[in-house]
């Protein structure tokens, strides 16, 4: 008889089949269970659907399980309703050698708590499907490229090209390149930054002309190659004019040395000096529009909050909204903040931090970049808005919740006072090493244990692990990043609550801490 053998192994549950001999027990009136291990047959898994879901779901939250391998895209379409209610589970990997099918495409979209989908193949089209839905797809089968470019970039399956942000060109192109370069656009859908180690003018207009024949806008082009040449730094100004139109910036990017060893460096400064009265012109210009354009941020976030206030001091529980979508396996504990789907049916929990002016309702998107841009009324708003990453989940915290915020320093909105964190009277005072961050169904508080400044990375931006030596090895690396030793313990099991904001370009400062209550 053919069965369903559920395992249990730290955080990840395994379904798979399993053959019986007539011997064995029927598992269609009796089902076998242990701490780590069930067998149920396919029939008393189609007769008692909603029994076993719920079994599930408390082991996943009994073992604090977020991952779920099932063998077979056959057993998948079986068992993936039993997952539907589970908000423990958020990622999927399927282990069978072939291609993803439509039908489970359409099973997986269907449950709102799954962002993540692994498997052998995954077609391109369906990478995308999922993409729209805020789902993050990854393949596994290679695609055997044989060109420099991609090999150099690590562009082995679909998922990688359709997801890479950051490429390099450490070659000069070949006709092989130009092809897989192509073919990358066609894919690819995040392109934001072009690494040029070496400058060759026929690369550069090859990759432009690609670019905008395939529609692809907002990239920045950082050239490392130390130019010197007048003639070509002219060359790259007339270009940058042309192409700005589409949204494209060339930048040179000049090592140290050589700024302070070349010629080039010279005439910088004798450029600055012949234009040190218009420069300061500029400046005081600068600061005036800088002063006003603060005072009226100030102003419109301050006119926001006291629209929340009123809300929330104006609500009444019996006309408060239901979020959308629905979790019937959560109660809403905070009427407070549900009280503000009337302002935005986005908002998901609040916010406060010690002694800075964080203190704001959360919101959360189908992406990570709509709230860099819109307020909390959802209008375009340069300061943004504070939002959760787009992979978390409100109805079961991840390891690791990601939250964003401008640094909207001069104004001091958003997380523009956050940077207080670094200094030592901040973070020497035991008060403000307590984050309260609430959601509609949770009050909790989390214990700072890391603060640091680090350049441009996505290290800490991990929302799960894939087993306990790689959460140990993430907690590792940000404790030995933080600029005090907090002595606060993090074990595998602990929830992480992660405050991520720009202090530059190219520079990011990241508060870490742990839920305690």
């Amino acid at each position: 008889m053919q069965t369903v053998l559920i395992s249990v192994t730290k955080d990840t549950i395994r379904f798979s089949y399993k053959n019986s001999s007539p011997s064995q027990i029927n598992l269609e009136n009796t089902n076998v269970i242990n701490d780590n291990e069930l067998a149920f047959s396919i029939e008393y898994i189609k007769h008692n659907t909603k029994i076993i879901s719920l079994f599930i779901k408390e082991l996943c939250k009994e073992k604090n399980v977020y991952r779920a391998t099932i063998d077979s895209n056959e057993l998948a379409l079986l068992l993936i309703d039993l997952l539907k209610k589970n908000s423990y589970i958020t990622a999927i990997c399927i282990r069978e050698h072939a291609s993803l099918t439509f039908a489970l495409y359409e099973k997986i979209i269907e449950n709102k708590n799954i962002n993540y989908i692994e498997a052998s193949f995954i077609p391109q089209f369906m990478i995308e499907l999922f993409d729209k839905k805020g789902i993050r797809s990854e393949s596994r089968s290679e695609i055997f490229y044989t060109s420099q470019f991609m090999q150099g970039n690590n562009l082995t399956n679909y998922s990688k090209i359709f997801y890479k942000m950051n490429i390099r060109i450490s070659k000069v192109f070949t006709e092989e390149d130009e092809d897989d370069f192509l073919a990358f656009c066609n894919i690819n859908k995040y392109l934001k930054t072009i690494h040029f180690d070496i400058f060759n003018k026929k690369d550069l207009e090859t990759i432009l002309q690609i670019l905008i024949k395939n529609k692809i806008k907002n990239v920045t082009f950082l050239i490392y190659d130390n130019i010197g040449d007048l003639k070509t730094i002219e060359y790259l100004k007339k270009v940058n004019k042309k192409i700005k139109k589409y949204k494209f910036h060339i930048q040179l990017v000049y090592s140290k040395d050589y700024l302070k060893n070349n010629i080039f460096a010279q005439i910088i400064v004798n450029t600055l000096k012949f234009c040190g009265l218009i420069i300061l012109a500029l400046i005081l210009c600068v600061v005036s529009y800088v002063g006003i354009s603060n005072y009226a941020s100030l102003k419109e976030v301050s006119k926001i909050q006291e629209n929340v206030k009123t809300t929330i001091e104006n609500a009444d529980e019996e006309e408060i909204p239901e979020p959308t979508p629905t979790n019937e396996d959560h109660v809403i504990k905070n009427t407070y903040i549900s009280s503000l789907f009337s302002i935005n049916p986005n908002v998901i929990g609040w916010l406060k931090v010690n002694n800075t002016n964080v203190d704001y309702p959360v919101v959360q998107y189908t992406d990570n970049d709509y709230y860099l841009k819109h307020n909390l009324y959802q209008e375009e708003d340069k300061n943004g808005w504070i939002f959760m990453d787009y992979r978390n989940s409100i109805y079961s915290l991840d390891s690791n919740t990601i939250i964003y915020g401008h640094n909207m320093y001069y104004s001091g909105v958003m997380f523009g006072t956050l940077t207080k964190a670094y200094k030592k009277d901040w973070y020497t005072n035991p008060d403000n090493l307590v984050i309260s961050f609430n959601t509609i169904y949770e009050t909790m508080n989390f214990q700072i244990f890391s603060i640091y400044k680090v350049p441009l990375t996505k290290d800490y931006l991990k929302t799960y692990f894939d087993n306990e030596t790689d959460f140990n090895d993430f907690v590792k690396l940000i404790k030995s990043r933080s600029i005090k030793n907090f002595d606060i313990d993090v074990s595998y099991g602990d929830k992480i609550l992660t405050l991520s904001t720009c202090t530059g370009d190219n520079q990011r400062m990241v508060i870490h801490a742990k839920l305690i209550t």
